[in-house]
């Protein structure tokens, strides 16, 4: 592992907005596996749904999707040329105030593999 203790995106991993919505991981390759699930890798955490967001109200508009990620790629490891996606990951939702609510990684599904950044 290493010295910075950056884990690996898989399938299982929790990403929420920044109100407590669910992010839908969806893994848009099935070939590398940590512990039988799916390495997330670019662009798997963007334009994914999001469920549950509690942000509703008047002129409100609750976290639907992801929008592109800001950070949290390795520079190093790739699979089939795509970067794989970092316990660092992070980008913002289409949900009101727009430009200020984030998703980010509550725990990255497995705890064996890690990866600089």
């Amino acid at each position: 592992m290493p010295a910075n203790g950056l884990k690996i995106l898989v399938k299982e991993a929790i990403l929420r907005c920044g109100h407590d919505g669910k992010v839908e991981n969806v893994p848009s390759q099935e070939w590398v596996r940590i512990g039988g699930s799916p390495v997330l890798v670019e662009p798997d955490p963007q334009g994914r749904d999001i469920s549950m967001c509690p942000n509703v109200g008047l002129n409100i508009k609750p976290c639907n999707k992801t929008l592109p990620v800001l950070r949290g790629y390795s520079e190093f490891v790739r699979i089939g040329g795509k970067p794989v996606c970092l316990d660092t990951v992070e980008g913002y939702t289409d949900g009101t105030p727009p430009g200020a609510v984030k998703y980010t990684v509550r725990r990255p599904g497995q705890t064996f593999t890690g990866a600089a950044s």
